[in-house]
């Protein structure tokens, strides 16, 4: 099968048609015997009987018995001759199927080599023999791995058998055991083998031997490639170098230098010999006149060292440093302009900490002087938020004493205007209620733009429905317009904004009261546009407009254009308008064009109407109709009781007068036929307006509509009536904004 002399071992005994054939043969014998049986029997039978008839009717039934026995025998026979013409055929082609394989194995460059489980040797090709000439010499029975491995120590083919021939069997028999892998094996020729070896399925091991000898060369080619790139890149490293380098192996010679080191040494171009050796290299540094010979001596270890000393007239920082394995390396750094430019930096430093102790001492005094400039700010300062504080309170607490009598003025005023006079007394009439609101549209003005620089007003955020705003302002302003002619034009849009109610309604109040002021005839309009996360609120006129130089004059305090000085007013609702709207973050837009009209807008974020909430005051503004009724006023000041009870005895209610929850009149009021209640917040002995109405509402035993009335605008007056759910009037109370709220209570729509 192989050129190897031993011969596969027999196929065993258990092969089916050698079987077959047994078992047939086997039958044959036990019919032969049956045969000469019957035969016997029949010749011992006529010998005993002697009967004609007896031998005839034995004759007859042998007869019958061998023919089954012949037909029987012939069949075996026939089936035998069957078998053995298989039995050819399947030696045929294990013959051809072994001669395959012999020829596919020997036609295989790698070695091949096959071992049973037993690890004897079955077979194997001649590129094997190849790597393993000794296995020749091994004769008779097939020998086992260990036999051939010793063969090829004693042969010296692997190179780590040359050193220790029973190490390298014992390593190598240890690895065909485990046979999981591969492995490569340096021969002494200069071949290099890999070996791969895996197990079969009955236990045996198959080895194949591939020859990477050329491999193994390329490697080794590219690895020197790589290392003369590498010290072609060293080499370029190093004469970037601004210093001097040079290395030494452990022979002590030269390996690299660079460019630096012949510059700095002195040394010819191109003269490796100077310092070819470390011996050299010392001798050279000798002639320089080198001060430490220590820092270029030869050592061992990992230690690195540093020195500066002289070198050839020139400061020089020397470093020595051992490498692996076992050269050294050495590192010249001119310093010498180095160490000039750092003692001039030393003489700088020195005039500079000179000049920074003397701007220190200048600076510690100015620092002095601005602690005393600042302290007297800081005091200054404090006076001015002082006296801040103490003009809100006193505005504050003025309000009411100011506002108490002109809100009697106003009451008597518009009780008297509503009365028949002549035309010359109703003339007068009319113009103190003009000078009575000049007042007191004076005085709102300076009490609310105090608030806002006091930063008494803080904003409540929160979802508005426009439109209910706007219809208040709607009835606010009607009669204004009506009564100049002009057509008043306010959309219903179904909107909702995100802003403070009171200060939003005051800025477009101002919009709206300028535009109606200052337009003789046309329109006064107002346009809500979307725009995204905002709505634009604009109220537009067809006034005289604006030069577009005074935009940003108009809202300042007190300013006002020489051309509308004929028209009332005091310049003081823009400045309104700027502060508020600089507190709520909203931009206020102004266009205008001279002869044509103006347009005064400002920029909302957009609300959410889930999350809103209708403002009371304004939808009672905004409802109908006045009826009788009567109506108890409770205020400690006997001239405003006499002013609202004219007023609205003129409007037909029947009106009862108080000091207090506690006056006899007030009591009687509860307890008879009472439809509302209009309470000063300020009364005597500490008691507040809406104490007053809640204690009449529990005296009655019912819901009394009430209304609070107060010259004190401060937040905390607002919250608590807001908190008890009362309309809120602010003195002095104006007539028909008394009478819209009057309306909406006594149609029983409070809300």
């Amino acid at each position: 099968m192989a050129a190897h002399p031993i011969t596969p071992r027999p196929q065993p005994a258990s092969d089916p048609a050698q079987a077959r054939i047994a078992e047939l043969e086997e039958r044959v014998r036990r019919l032969d015997r049956i045969n000469a049986a019957l035969i016997d029997r029949v010749e011992r039978s006529s010998d005993l009987q002697g009967s004609a008839f007896s031998m005839f009717e034995t004759a007859i039934s042998l007869e019958a018995m061998v023919r089954a026995r012949t037909t029987e025998l012939e069949e075996a026979l026939a089936s035998l001759n069957a078998a053995n013409a298989d039995l050819a055929v399947a030696h045929r082609d294990a013959d051809a199927a072994r001669v395959r394989l012999r020829d596919a194995i020997e036609s295989l460059s790698d070695g091949f080599v096959l071992f049973d489980a037993q690890d004897r040797l079955v077979m194997c090709n001649k590129a094997y023999q190849g790597f393993w000439p000794e296995i020749a010499e091994l004769s008779g029975d097939p020998p086992q791995f260990s036999e051939v491995a010793e063969a090829v120590a004693r042969g010296q083919r692997p190179v780590g058998a040359l050193r220790s021939p029973d190490r390298w069997v014992a390593e190598r028999v240890a690895r065909h055991v485990v046979a999981n892998g591969v492995h490569i094996q340096a021969l002494t020729d200069g071949r290099w083998v890999q070996i791969s070896e895996i197990r079969t399925t009955e236990g045996g091991t198959v080895g194949i031997y591939t020859d990477i000898t050329e491999v193994k060369a390329e490697d080794a080619r590219e690895r020197a490639r790589e290392l003369a790139e590498r010290n072609v890149a060293l080499q370029a490293t190093l004469d970037t170098l601004s210093e001097g380098v040079c290395l030494y192996d452990a022979q002590r010679r030269l390996v690299a230098h660079n460019e630096g080191l012949e510059r700095l040494l002195g040394l010819p171009a191109g003269q490796r010999d100077t310092i070819g050796t470390h011996e050299r290299l010392v001798a050279y540094c000798g002639t320089l006149m080198l001060e430490r010979a220590d820092v270029v001596a030869w050592r061992s270890g990992s230690e690195r060292i540093e020195a500066q000393c002289r070198l050839g007239g020139r400061q020089f920082l020397i470093r020595s440093t051992p490498i692996a394995p076992d050269g050294m390396a050495f590192s010249f750094d001119d310093v010498t302009d180095r160490l000039h430019y750092e003692e001039t930096l030393r003489e700088a430093a020195g005039t500079l900490e000179r000049r920074v102790a003397e701007r220190t001492t200048e600076l510690e005094a100015e620092v002095a002087e601005r602690r005393s400039v600042e302290a007297a700010l800081l005091s200054a300062k404090t006076a001015a938020e002082h006296a801040n504080r103490s003009k809100t309170s006193f505005l504050a607490a003025a309000s009411h004493d100011l506002l108490q009598p002109l809100n009697a003025a106003r009451l008597f005023v518009a009780a008297l205007g509503e009365r028949r006079l002549a035309l010359p007394t109703r003339a007068l009439v009319r113009q103190t209620g003009v000078a009575l609101d000049s007042v007191e549209d004076l005085l709102e003005t300076l009490f609310e733009i105090s608030h806002l620089d006091a930063g008494a007003i803080q904003p409540e955020i929160g979802s508005i429905e426009l439109d209910q705003l706007l219809t208040a302002l709607r009835i606010e302003i009607a009669a204004l317009a009506r009564g100049k002619g002009l057509t008043l034009e306010i959309p219903e849009t179904g909107t909702w904004v995100q802003s403070d109610v009171r200060l939003l309604r005051r800025i477009l109040q101002n919009f709206l009261s300028n535009a109606v002021r200052y337009t003789s005839s046309g329109v006064v309009s107002v346009r809500v546009d979307d725009e995204g996360d905002h709505v634009r609120i604009a109220v537009s006129d067809t006034g005289p407009g604006i030069d577009p130089a005074n935009l940003d004059l108009i809202f300042e305090e007190f300013r006002r254009l020489e051309s509308d000085h004929r028209i009332p007013g005091k310049g003081l609702g823009l400045a309104i308008v700027r502060r508020a709207s600089t507190m709520l973050g909203h931009e206020v837009l102004v266009t205008s064009v001279p002869g044509e009209g103006s347009t005064f807008a400002i920029r909302v974020p957009r609300g959410d109407a889930q999350a809103g909430t209708r403002d009371p005051v304004l939808r009672r503004a905004a409802l109908g109709r006045l009826e009788g009724g009567v109506v108890l006023i409770i205020d400690n000041d006997d001239a405003i009781l006499s002013g609202m009870r004219a007023l609205l005895e003129n409007w037909g209610h029947t009106v009862l007068v108080a000091r207090g929850p506690g006056d006899p009149a007030a009591i009687a009021a509860a307890q008879g036929p009472l439809d509302l209640v209009i309470a000063d917040y300020h009364l005597d002995d500490n008691a507040r307006g809406d104490d007053a109405i809640a204690a009449l509402r529990k005296l009655a035993g019912r819901e009394l509509a009430g209304v609070v009335i107060t010259a004190d605008r401060s937040e905390e007056v607002k919250a608590r009536i807001a908190a008890a759910r009362f309309p809120l009037l602010n003195k002095p109370v104006k007539p028909a904004q008394l009478r819209a709220l009057m309306r909406t209570m006594l149609s029983g729509e409070s809300g």
